[in-house]
């Protein structure tokens, strides 16, 4: 918690500065990068730019930078389906959950849609795959008032409509992993690392949760998080099974974090540690991406490989576990090694076979995701989600003529449900139009859960200004509001605000500004990022229109 001393100082100090209005240009003076002394959070690599000039990993040359997904995108897994490529992430307490994307080169991805729809608690690190003609999803998940368990989705087709989750009953588990035996029988790995069988439609269990492995140690004297063996992934190639495993601790120090492997040639062992552990750690906090790990192995279009995982972005915590794409090599002794060094450089791209895939059946993935929203079509799962929301929640959300309206619940941020758009950019402006109706308060926030967050708030004639996940209210403005634009601006986590009673003809600049670098994990838990949010609290319900998203050139 902030020292009340220190924060009372803060308030005195702010409440006398004066602020001047923004230049129009987004292209901003970046004076605001003190939030990190490394290096590489100081430099501005150079991405590829897409559509509203968010950053995309394809450079257009034949080589890439990291991260293939940029924002939140936690605990990978991947499908690969014929020429296709489906990959997944944690959906935390976003609904609708668990986005489905879609590559063909493994650089380039666009979002499907949504695979679930009934909230079943918080959602962890997942694991799609598929089997005789059906895919499933295997989900850890702690409902209000449960333990944590692993429930099961399915669906034929991969765009849906997937089934209600079952519960497994898998009591105390997470970090389910498919597999496979020699035996054809189907298992699930679990965290610990534990496995179970599975029934041959593998809706329901069929035998006992046992030990599986004891994953390799690292030396006592390295600085890690905790031991912590999850995220079990299984491959089989040639003679081989192959158990891909994350140990040190998801967050934490940024060395802690890593893969390691074992293999075996049966799914019951006896496993061998791979003698390349640890694959992928971070060794600095120079490096570009911290705290890397959660590895699942795939196959590139032209039969080279690869290895999927996240990682926090070097300064930039609050964009969440970024999804990384690294080659491996397989060796002679039949181990592999990861070949993409720190990630600071870009890499060459996946081939593609000759005479497979045509440039018309990948243009389509180069040209990137719009968050920019006119709200013409429903766009909830995969942009828009509501944080951790109640029973009823989703029926509060209902889409007029390029208008989402947003019905009030609570009585300020603080007990209602935002929805929430998770940005991709170091730096970034969003506005948006809002129409009070009714007596409603509405407002834009930087949403990380309930217990942080900032923003500011409208009501009819009040402009609330909150931080440290409350209102300042001796900093509220009697200002009379029926409907407002507001622009929140985030340059390298520092916060701008400003709002126009005109359309955005005329702009007035608020007196606070705000630094969220401390609004992530490690500060505050729940393994989440810092979110773009819209509220509304109170009575009456508030329209929303003409949602834009831009990138700001860092310089």
């Amino acid at each position: 918690m902030v020292d009340i001393t220190r924060r009372d100082i803060f308030k005195v100090c702010i409440a006398g500065a004066v602020a001047s209005p923004l230049a129009a240009s987004v292209a901003l003076a970046g004076s605001s990068a003190q939030s990190s002394a490394s290096p590489y959070a100081k430099n501005f690599p150079l991405w590829g730019r897409g559509i509203e000039g968010q950053r995309k990993a394809d450079l257009g040359n034949g080589t890439y930078l990291n991260p293939i997904i940029a924002g939140d995108r936690p605990d990978p897994t991947i499908l690969k389906d014929g020429d296709d490529y489906y990959m997944t992430f944690s959906s935390f307490n976003s609904y609708p959950g668990i986005v489905i994307w879609h590559s063909r080169d493994l650089v380039n991805w666009i979002p499907l849609g949504p695979a679930l729809h009934k909230n079943i608690g918080t959602v962890w690190a997942l694991d799609i795959c598929k089997h005789n003609d059906r895919y499933y999803i295997y989900i850890p998940a702690a409902p209000d008032g449960k333990p944590w368990g692993i429930y099961v989705i399915w669906a034929d087709d991969i765009n849906g409509p997937w089934s209600d989750p079952i519960d497994l009953k898998i009591d105390g588990c997470i970090d389910p992993g498919h597999a496979v035996g020699e035996d054809g029988k189907r298992y699930l790995f679990v965290n610990g690392i534990r496995k179970i069988r599975l029934r041959d439609d593998g809706l329901a269990t069929d035998g006992q949760l046992e030990a599986a492995y004891s994953p390799w140690r690292y030396p006592e004297d390295w600085i890690v998080e905790n031991f912590a063996p999850e995220g079990p992934k299984l491959l089989r190639k040639g003679e081989w099974f192959y158990l891909v495993t994350a140990v040190g601790g998801t967050a934490g120090p940024v060395t802690g974090h890593m893969v390691i492997a074992a293999r075996s040639r049966s799914i019951h062992g006896p496993w061998e540690h791979c003698p390349h552990n640890p694959l992928v750690r971070t060794i600095s906090d120079a490096e570009p991406w911290w705290s890397r790990g959660h590895a699942t192995l795939v196959e590139g279009p032209a039969g080279d490989w690869w290895m999927v995982y996240h990682a926090y972005e070097n300064g930039f915590r609050t964009l969440g576990r970024q999804a990384i794409l690294e080659p491996i090599e397989w060796t002679d002794d039949g181990w592999f090694r990861a070949t993409g060094g720190d990630l600071s450089h870009p890499l060459p791209k996946p081939g593609l076979p000759k005479n497979k895939l045509s440039p018309a059946k990948t243009a389509a993935f180069a040209a990137g995701v719009a968050l920019s929203d006119n709200f013409s079509s429903n766009k909830f799962g995969t942009q828009w989600g509501f944080h951790n929301p109640g029973v009823n929640d989703a029926a509060r959300a209902v889409y007029r003529t390029k208008m989402l309206e947003l019905a009030a619940a609570g009585s300020s941020p603080l007990d209602s449900s935002p929805i929430t758009c998770a940005v991709t950019d170091r730096a970034y402006q969003a506005e948006v139009t809002l129409t009070l109706k009714a007596g409603a308060e509405a407002g834009v926030l930087l949403f990380y859960n309930h217990k942080a967050f900032v923003g500011l708030g409208f009501t009819a004639d009040t402009v609330k200004t909150f931080q440290y996940a409350e209102e300042q209210t001796w900093a509220r403005q009697a200002i009379k509001t029926n409907s407002v634009r507001v622009r929140i601006t985030n340059n390298r986590h520092v916060i701008t605000y400003e709002y126009s009673h005109d359309n955005g003809r005329t702009w007035k600049l608020h007196p606070t500004r705000m630094e969220v670098s401390g609004i992530n994990h490690n500060v505050f838990g729940g393994f989440l990022s810092l979110k773009v949010g819209i509220y509304c609290a109170g009575v009456g319900k508030v329209q929303i229109t003409d949602f834009v998203y831009r990138a700001i050139a860092e310089v």
